[in-house]
């Protein structure tokens, strides 16, 4: 029912384009026409021709325009929801995305509600990331640094209250999890939480422990309030060390080590072995759902500093 919904929906919108249009633009095609229009498929085949409809069957068409871009494995939910991006690199991507990750529509509309897309560009480093996206036949990560973003948006956490502890924050991601693994991105396993490794007599106790199959090898998470501290890098570098001499197998990569802050600190970032961009990575959450303008400005200004890191880079190696 699904598949023959979304072909005929796509047919229609084809008909309403290059007959009833006859190839014109939507502005030379009344209201009117549509209304009348809608009437005739009413009576003829029942409910859902409405003009509101019959608008997004033209523009599912229009945006669609070859029949083989069209994927049943997506409902016209999913369509209705991807007609939404005007973007069309962006709306590819998320069609490939939603089909390869098994998105419901409403994790799809969550993804591009927190510019899942516009996140993973802003923290690549790579000058061809846009070319690489437009390509859409290869996965734009490549490296442990692709794969993780920034800033994370953990509003289905429901943490307005800012009171709230490190062990609060642990369990509502526990408690949350099929959520927290979409946004952490696509190839993560959950392992343990307060995994425990030793060194000489002392334990320590990581936070969350995840794995990821595309990239073979362990996430390790520690999750902190407040501002991001050279102690903190310290403490995760250990963690990394330790867990691949203890725990990584012979057929793993090494383990990344990621801080999840409230709140980053350049300096700490700049100054430390962050700064190297390895296996160590520092991100910020946050627990509520910013403005679209507010989030564009976070972007902006985490696709500035990856440039200038990038700028840095090139000139050292000159």
């Amino acid at each position: 029912m699904n598949t023959a919904m979304v072909q005929s929906y796509w047919e229609i919108g084809r008909l309403i384009v290059e007959h009833e249009q006859q190839g014109n633009s939507r502005a030379e095609y009344g209201k009117q026409q549509l209304q009348q229009l809608s009437q005739q498929l009413t009576e003829r085949l029942g409910k859902g021709f409405d003009v509101r409809n019959l608008r997004n069957m033209r523009q599912f068409y229009q945006s669609f325009p070859k029949r083989n871009a069209v994927r049943t494995e997506l409902s016209w939910t999913h369509y209705r929801t991807l007609l939404r991006i005007e973007n069309a690199q962006a709306r590819d991507w998320y069609l490939h995305e939603a089909i390869n990750q098994s998105w419901s529509a409403r994790a799809l509309e969550r993804q591009i509600n927190t510019l899942y897309y516009e996140r993973l560009l802003a923290s690549q480093d790579k000058s061809l990331v846009e070319a690489e996206a437009q390509q859409n036949t290869q996965p734009l990560a490549e490296t442990a640094k692709d794969y993780l973003r920034d800033p994370y948006i953990l509003d289905f956490l429901n943490l307005q209250d800012k009171t709230y502890q490190e062990s609060q924050l642990e369990q509502a991601i526990i408690s949350n999890l099929q959520q927290f693994l979409l946004e952490l991105g696509k190839g993560f396993a959950f392992v343990e939480r307060q995994q425990r490794i030793r060194f000489d007599d002392e334990d320590f106790y990581i936070d969350l422990v995840f794995y990821n199959f595309k990239l073979k090898c362990f996430l390790l998470v520690d999750l902190k309030l407040g501002k991001l501290r050279h102690q903190d890098i310290g403490q995760m570098d250990t963690y990394v060390r330790l867990y691949d001499e203890q725990r990584k197998g012979s057929d793993d990569n090494p383990t990344i080590g990621l801080v999840l802050c409230s709140e980053k600190s350049e300096a700490v970032v700049k100054y430390s072995v962050l700064a190297e961009q390895k296996q160590l990575f520092a991100a910020k959450y946050l627990p509520y759902l910013p403005s679209e303008d507010e989030l564009k400005r976070e972007l902006e200004r985490e696709r500035a500093k990856a440039v200038e890191q990038l700028q840095q880079s090139e000139l050292s190696k000159e």
